[in-house]
């Protein structure tokens, strides 16, 4: 009995150690080393091709990136679960996208639910979806001391391949790690992965830094691999990535006997062109990845191509090439120095790649309609560069109410688009991709994510909190086709002039006949105000925010309140209603005073008066420089836009003539409105954190309020407008919300749809 005890203990240890082996270490035996490679993907010099029924076909990416934010939770909690997942896969199949992409290792959930869906599918005799699979770089990794041969870049980078092709074969167990998706993987899904897409946009400094450190050591400068290999010209960031891609396909090849797409991720900051010297100089552009150093062997049997993510808005290196051109070489040297100009020069010419320009000409630059987009001419200018296909699996444009970049040619902005606007530009950009002779595209993305943060407004939220509410200033989280609207099931308010929402408890403020209410949910603070003439009447709305500051008096519309106030609504019909702050409240003047005021706002005497009466329209920034760098110090430089002017409409979904971007709806006594909680100066709603004083603070600190206080007043009112308290309890990190498909996946769906006619049956 004691022999078998420990016979079977010990079967258990081997049983145990040969499942840890298996799964967590990815060892392997072979036990059929003689067994063809197959590959069902393979590629020519402009066009990718799969295998169906035994015939090799051209087939078109028509993607759509896939994040994992949901309302609530980080990207990191890999919080979506099978059912959504099976759910967006059908929705995203039925917009008319085959591929899906995504960008790292993700939870277990995942793959079982596209195992699911495209078994179903193919049971079905229906066209499952495909699969571009990205091998992520910690972004804390690419932004440190480190080179791409450092072993916390390289070493990771090989291994998250290797364990990366085991999950898509069912054939590992991951367990939880910052920034990873953990589980136990079972389901086998490579026959629906059509390729990889390794990397990410990479940072200019890592490449070149790089580049510098192993300039001429041919130990990192060229790479020969089985399957990949580097041409004479190739730089050390370069070989780097051959090793990489050799290493993904020698692993699958080996323990597989399969192989499939390969592409390393790209984007204009490292294209392989350069530019002039205001271009290098405003846009930092001195660093190239040239995948074309990288050529695959024989041994190589599917496809390579070239993968980029490409804007419409930015970098537009071709657009500021074009205003570069009005400054003379006199002009540029006494602009930089001539030290600084020589030293552009020499930079580019180090870079030791072509101008752009030999591929383009100036007809190149005018789509088919006849309008001026740089746009369509950078992917022309791609397309004529590369020997390989050439795939765009990132370009987008955001319906968020802020905006952080104007596309000047083609009104494709980054930010305050409407979803119908977004819906046109993004079949436009597709449009300009296919014209320009892509391979394919991945539309970005296919929800908006609530973690997110961009450049121009960053420094006005709290970064540790933005799962937790909507930031409709922040353009970055709007980007999705799929809406996450605040509620379970419904919104708290629309505004669209139906006052059913509205009721005797939501009533804060009266006077007379004029009359104030209420609410908010994640994303808004809405008010409805009623008993005047929309027709005749201004409507002003002073708001108490900060206890810190203030004033009693509005200059600007020569209003008295009984406290001080730090904001004014102002409704004045349709074309003239804004937003204004009190100048000591301006966040913009005290982050940006020197690129807006050309001045330190903290300098003492530079410092607005905590009371003082001036009230200032809401701006945010879009450009903080010139392109050339001005003589005059003393002048403004960069660009803004004015985010607190009002629009009106209607903003229901449900409504024919729905207006996402809509802050304010007449009634037929009143008006509706709806202000984002950023634009009041609040950084954590879901705590009720707003902006202390930038001038005590230098720069923004939160401080928690409890509630606010609200009057209304009517244009031609002599007496102090009274306000009232509005208490604001937050909901923490209890969000609610609910999903929407935004009306721009209703006209993308429209534009496929009659690319491809009648879907047509699918027999594996």
């Amino acid at each position: 009995m004691k022999k078998f005890i420990v016979v079977a203990c010990l079967a258990a240890l081997v049983l145990l150690f040969g499942y840890y082996a298996r799964y967590f270490l990815g060892a392997y035996i072979d036990w059929n080393p003689n067994a063809p490679v197959t590959t069902f993907m393979t590629t020519d010099e402009d066009t990718i091709y799969m295998e169906r029924d035994g015939e090799t076909v051209p087939f078109e990416i028509r993607g759509v990136n896939l994040g994992v934010g949901i309302p609530g939770e980080w990207a990191t909690d890999y919080a979506v679960d099978e059912e959504t997942y099976l759910r967006w896969f059908r929705s995203i199949q039925e917009l008319g996208a085959n591929t899906i992409r995504v960008y790292i290792t993700l939870h277990d959930d995942f793959y079982n639910a596209f195992y699911t869906y495209n078994t179903q599918r193919e049971a079905e005799g229906l066209e499952p979806l495909w699969l571009l699979h990205g091998v992520w770089v910690n972004d804390y990794i690419q932004f440190s001391h480190r080179d791409a041969y450092d072993e916390d870049f390289l070493g990771a980078f090989l291994e998250d391949c290797r364990s990366l092709v085991d999950v898509l074969h069912g054939e590992r167990d991951l367990s939880l790690g910052r920034g990873t998706g953990s589980g136990s993987y079972r389901k086998d899904v490579s026959p629906w992965v059509i390729g990889y897409i390794l990397g990410v946009e990479w940072e200019d400094v890592t490449v070149a830094y790089t580049n510098e450190k192993y300039a001429g050591d041919p130990a990192y400068t060229s790479y020969t691999g089985t399957y990949l290999t580097t041409t004479d010209d190739a730089t050390a960031f370069e070989a780097m990535l051959a090793r990489v891609g050799d290493e993904i396909i020698r692993y699958e090849t080996e323990r597989y006997h399969q192989q499939r797409l390969i592409a390393f991720s790209n984007w204009p900051t490292t294209d392989p062109f350069c530019y002039s010297v205001v271009t290098t100089y405003f846009r930092t552009k001195f660093a190239s990845v040239n995948v074309e150093h990288i050529q695959p062997t024989d041994a190589f049997l599917s496809g390579y191509f070239a993968s980029y993510h490409v804007y419409s808005y930015f970098p537009d290196y071709l657009q500021i090439d074009l205003e570069g051109r009005e400054y003379t070489e006199e002009m540029l040297i006494e602009a930089y120095g001539g030290t600084q100009y020589e030293r552009l020069k020499t930079v580019i010419a180090d870079m030791n790649v072509p101008n752009i320009n030999e591929y383009l000409t100036e007809q190149d630059y005018y789509d088919d309609s006849g309008r001026f987009n740089t746009y369509r001419a950078y992917l022309t200018a791609l397309n004529r560069f590369h020997s390989i296909p050439v795939v765009i699996s990132e370009y987008g444009v955001t319906t968020g109410r802020g905006m952080a970049q104007v596309d000047v040619n083609t009104n494709r902005n980054q930010g305050h688009m409407t979803e119908q606007e977004q819906g046109q530009a993004l079949v436009d950009c597709c449009k300009d991709i296919r014209a320009s002779g892509s391979a394919g595209s991945c539309v970005f993305t296919w929800q908006d994510e609530w973690f997110k943060r961009t450049w121009n407004t960053m420094h006005a939220v709290d970064l540790q909190n933005t799962p937790y509410w909507s930031d409709y200033q922040t353009n970055e989280q709007y980007f999705g086709l799929l809406a996450f609207d605040p509620g379970e099931e419904t919104s708290v308010c629309y505004v669209d002039g139906d006052l059913s929402e509205w009721g005797q408890e939501d009533r804060v403020w009266e006077n007379g006949t004029l009359r104030l209410s209420m609410k908010y949910d994640e994303k808004f603070l809405y008010f409805f105000a009623e008993g005047f003439d929309p027709d005749a009447d201004v409507l002003f709305i002073p708001l108490d925010i900060t206890p810190k500051t203030g004033s009693t008096y509005c200059q600007n519309y020569d209003l008295s309140f009984t406290r001080p106030c730090d904001f004014v609504i102002s409704i004045d019909g349709e074309d003239n209603s804004r937003v204004v702050v009190q100048e000591r409240y301006e966040v913009l003047r005290a982050m940006y005073g020197e690129q807006y005021y050309a001045e330190n706002p903290f300098y003492e005497g530079n410092q607005p008066d905590p009371d003082t009466p001036v009230f200032k329209e809401i701006h945010l920034p879009l450009v903080l420089e010139n392109i050339v760098p001005l003589g005059d110090k003393t002048q403004p430089v960069g660009e803004t836009y004015e985010t607190g002017k009002l629009r009106c409409g209607n903003a229901n979904p449900e409504a024919p003539d729905f207006d996402s971007l809509a802050d304010f709806c007449f009634t037929e006594d009143g008006v509706e409105i709806r202000i984002p909680w950023q634009l009041l100066n609040f950084s954590n709603p879901s705590e009720m954190m707003v902006h202390d004083d930038y001038y005590e603070c230098y720069g923004v600190e939160n401080l928690q309020i409890e509630e606010l206080y609200v009057g209304a007043a009517l244009s031609g009112q002599e007496t102090r407008v009274s306000l009232s308290p509005f208490a604001l309890e937050g909901w923490g990190k209890q969000v609610t919300y609910h999903e929407r498909l935004k009306e721009s996946y209703y006209i993308l769906q429209d534009y496929w749809t009659a690319l491809d006619g009648e879907e047509e049956s699918y027999e594996r």
